[in-house]
């Protein structure tokens, strides 16, 4: 049985005694706001109450399967996404909640939302009504896209955004399928988030520095689109163009883990010296030398496909061990691969301790993953438990004078 981590007694982190409001769901913004609580914040948690098809709040806390016993409302992908955070059911349909959440907004440093803004202005919860109670408060809004262009105000999910992208061309440029398909991760929420995340702390410092608040928009397509085109809009770079779209290293069938005797690597010699050793060990040292598509850094990119499938006919004559043993002395980058079976096993994250279990009091022992960033004076850490659906309705309502019913 896997030790149980204790959860810390309180924040440490750099943003400690920073307070938001979270009115997000589902992938991006909560996982932006937990970075954010991670990292010290206090945050509240703003959900709907039960509908009468049963559910309300956080959508993500229905789907999965939890253990057997454990409240309905706990799902996997919500447990790993709001650590750290106290929930609160408010109607803001109802005047009474509206009320309570300005006073809450009125208390906080940042309110941070992924709720359509056309729906918050209707509500009254917009940054038009939140800055009235509080004239300094960051407010960024998780978007799908930008306000100012033609797709402002429509729905966005993970699946449309990698869409609309160009995520999904990514794949048929790399193999030849023409078919557009999803990167099977939730690459578009997670990407917003990060750039959520680091937008709230900008324009906290922002505050700090001139005693002014303001309104920030994080739009989903082009958080997106910018982090995929950094490396592949390549060649159209340039005006005129100087070649294609699409990285040519990265684009190519042949980048992958190489087969070994009884696994795979992931292996990437990058300098000059790195692939003359390479060369070297492969038995290839005379015939590359003579080779012009391998001589040097432009040329080998131009040809990577050839290259790389070059590299897979020689890593299967050794196993993976062997191949680690023969390359690391040399710094010749070079990994075993891992199924997700193995990364709890991994001997690197295994010794930094990134996967930890904790215990519950109603849903029993579960698993996160602590705060990857190490900030060496103000650790970041775990203190809370992911909440139950309303569990601090009360005690954070209390705390700014309203009465629960709001």
């Amino acid at each position: 049985m896997a030790e149980r981590k204790r959860l810390a007694e309180a924040a440490t982190g750099p943003l400690k005694g920073i307070r938001i409001l979270d009115l997000t769901s589902v992938v991006n913004g909560a996982y932006g706001v937990q970075i954010l609580a991670d990292q010290g914040a206090e945050v509240i948690k703003i959900e709907d109450p039960v509908g009468t098809r049963g559910g309300g709040g956080d959508i993500m806390r229905w789907s999965g399967i939890k253990p057997e016993g454990a409240p309905a409302d706990m799902g996997p992908i919500f447990m790993t996404l709001n650590r750290n955070k106290r929930s609160v059911v408010l109607d803001l349909k109802t005047p009474q909640a509206r009320a309570a959440l300005l006073r809450l907004a009125a208390t906080c440093d940042a309110v941070v939302s992924s709720v359509r803004y056309e729906g918050m202005k209707r509500l009254g919860v917009a940054y038009e009504d939140i800055v009235k109670v509080k004239p300094d408060i960051v407010f960024v809004h998780a978007a799908g896209y930008g306000s100012d262009g033609p797709y402002a105000g429509e729905p966005a999910y993970d699946d449309l955004i990698q869409s609309a992208s160009g995520c999904a061309d990514i794949l048929p440029r790399t193999d030849g399928n023409p078919t557009p398909r999803i990167i099977p991760t939730l690459m578009a929420d997670k990407v917003s988030g990060l750039f959520l995340s680091q937008a709230v702390t900008a324009a906290l410092l922002h505050r700090q520095r001139t005693g002014e608040g303001q309104f920030v928009e994080v739009p989903m397509l082009e958080c997106v689109t910018s982090f995929l085109m950094v490396e592949h809009l390549f060649n159209h770079t340039f005006e005129p163009p100087t070649g294609g779209l699409g990285y040519s290293r990265v684009v190519n069938p042949n980048r992958k883990p190489y087969r070994t005797k009884d696994g795979y690597i992931g292996l990437l010699p990058y300098t000059d010296k790195q692939w003359d050793q390479f060369f070297e060990i492969a038995g290839w040292g005379e015939t590359i030398a003579k080779d012009p598509r391998f001589s040097d850094y432009t040329t080998r990119n131009r040809h990577a496909r050839e290259l790389y499938a070059m590299v897979e006919t020689v890593t299967q004559e050794r196993t993976t061990q062997e191949w680690l043993d023969l390359l690391k002395p040399l710094s010749i980058p070079v990994v075993r691969t891992n199924r997700l079976d193995d990364l709890e096993q991994d001997e690197h994250l295994k010794a930094v301790g990134l996967f930890e279990v904790y215990e519950h009091p109603e849903v029993g022992a579960y698993r996160q993953m602590r705060p990857p960033v190490k900030f060496a004076k103000t650790p970041a850490n775990i203190r809370r438990h992911p909440p139950r659906l309303g569990q601090h309705t009360a005690e954070v309502l209390a705390e700014v004078g309203e009465a629960e019913e709001a």
